[in-house]
């Protein structure tokens, strides 16, 4: 009887203090680097916000953050990686409206789900769409582009970085709300987009704020408005798409910060906390601002919501325009 008790007694103290270190190890989160997980190459918009993600919360949480690029398939390679990695906080993903809005309605086949697999953490940042046209076009604003493009029912063109890209379902979007027809012009690029605009070979696009105001402060292209439905806080004396008459529109590209699912609600909260932190920083407003780009984050919540929200959205607009990609 007095080994069976003695017994007991070991036991419970071993769980005592299994139970005290299992807390412990929680409680020391992050103990290890946190690999950021970015879905395009260096050099670009997302990759940008990414760099400066890492170092703010490398700051935040005291612990090494390392950005680890993995482009390719419009973002669809570094998702999956993502979706597939364990739901520790040791992997985060900073996913585009093409990951978690786009690539979901527009492919047949995606080996990732962006509820299934996914668990949002805060919104990042806004990139708004500024619409672009070539100066030999007859308009200074979205009104008399709308009304030029009704007088000449497929004559004009708008380019775009690619099918299925944020540019080009923004102007697709344009279209239908403004209820003029226009042809699309893919390009394999923004590069070549930007190109053919630039000799008026296209009337128009909608592109990055850091990609055409350079070539809108030497004249040799206008902007008329940006996609968002707010001002840019880049452009904030350019109106918006809504604001030049087409009542509604709003859209732009966004990167949001997302944790494969299972990952705990406390690692959330703190990552939630740790980013609105960093980007809420007035030097780094300013920065991403000189870039064209609008910090903004938020709550899980509000980012469960957009989400849901854009994927309706694309959903609707794709099936209306008959938009087949079975891959990218």
């Amino acid at each position: 009887m007095f080994q069976l008790t003695r017994f007991v007694v070991v036991f419970f103290l071993c769980f005592l203090i299994g139970l005290q270190c299992f807390h412990t190890a929680r409680a020391a989160y992050p103990d290890r680097p946190i690999r950021l997980i970015v879905p395009y190459p260096p050099g670009g918009p997302t990759d940008l916000i990414a760099r400066y993600l890492n170092e703010g919360l490398a700051k935040q949480l005291g612990q090494s953050v390392v950005v680890d690029n993995r482009g390719g398939a419009a973002s669809v390679i570094g998702a999956e990686i993502a979706a597939r990695a364990p739901h520790d906080g040791y992997t985060l993903l900073v996913a585009t409206v093409t990951t978690l809005a786009v690539n979901p309605v527009l492919l047949s086949k995606l080996s990732y789900d962006p509820e299934r697999d996914f668990l949002p953490i805060s919104m990042l940042a806004l990139q708004p769409y500024v619409l672009t046209t070539h100066p030999q076009v007859p308009a200074n604003t979205v009104t008399q582009l709308i009304s030029y493009a009704k007088a000449n029912p497929g004559r004009m063109s708008f380019a775009s970085a690619g099918t299925g890209a944020g540019a080009h379902l923004a102007g697709e979007l344009f279209k239908s709300m403004a209820n003029i027809d226009v042809v699309h012009i893919p390009y394999k690029g923004t590069g070549p987009a930007i190109i053919d605009l630039l000799s008026g070979q296209v009337a128009y696009m909608f592109g990055g704020i850091s990609i055409v105001q350079p070539h809108a402060l030497s004249g040799k292209l206008r902007m008329l408005a940006v996609s968002s439905a707010r001002r840019s806080f880049s452009l904030p004396d350019l109106p918006t798409v809504a604001e030049g008459g087409v009542i509604g529109f709003g859209t732009n590209s966004w990167n949001a910060l997302v944790a494969p699912r299972g990952t705990s609600s406390d690692i959330i909260r703190l990552l939630n906390t740790a980013v609105n932190n960093v980007f809420t920083q007035a030097h780094l407003k300013e920065h991403l601002k000189r870039q064209g780009i609008d910090a903004d984050p938020g709550t899980p919540q509000q980012l469960a919501a957009h989400i849901q929200s854009e994927l309706l959205r694309f959903k609707l607009l794709i099936k209306n325009i008959n938009l087949k990609v079975d891959q990218i």
